[in-house]
């Protein structure tokens, strides 16, 4: 097994997360089993985003195109390009598109295996499975 990979994203399968939000992941438990870390993007439609969730790990997002906001424990932050956060696993947040062309972020978590909590279930799902997803349709 190679411990190096190159991820071409021309070449990467995107995944419709719902709303019209499309993921591109790139390093993952599936494109490098041996990777500790799980990386991706996802681009959102002008005025979509999250719903409010946690995760099981520490995760840092930063703003590639676009403008946005991201609410930390109840607290709204603007965001611009390049602009660039850190969150602690288990504390409630969410991003959005607050401009008017769609918004690029790149995510990096601290764990392969990686769970969403959305605000308000008990259910953690798998990162990226069919429950994991990010607008309802």
């Amino acid at each position: 097994m190679s411990n190096t990979h190159i991820f071409l994203v021309d070449n990467v399968p995107t995944i419709n997360r719902g709303g019209g939000v499309q993921t591109t992941p790139l390093a993952t438990h599936f494109s490098a089993p041996e990777s500790r870390f799980t990386t991706g993007m996802s681009i959102y439609p002008v005025g979509k985003g999250a719903p409010l969730h946690i995760h099981n790990c520490d995760e840092q997002v930063t703003l590639l195109e676009g403008v946005g906001e991201v609410e930390i424990n109840g607290e709204i932050t603007p965001l611009k390009q390049y602009d660039s956060t850190y969150i602690a696993g288990g504390v409630t947040h969410a991003f959005r598109n607050k401009g008017d062309v769609p918004m690029r972020i790149l995510w990096i978590y601290a764990s392969s295996r990686v769970t969403r909590t959305f605000d308000g279930s008990e259910e953690e799902v798998e990162h990226l499975s069919a429950k994991d997803m990010m607008v309802k349709s």
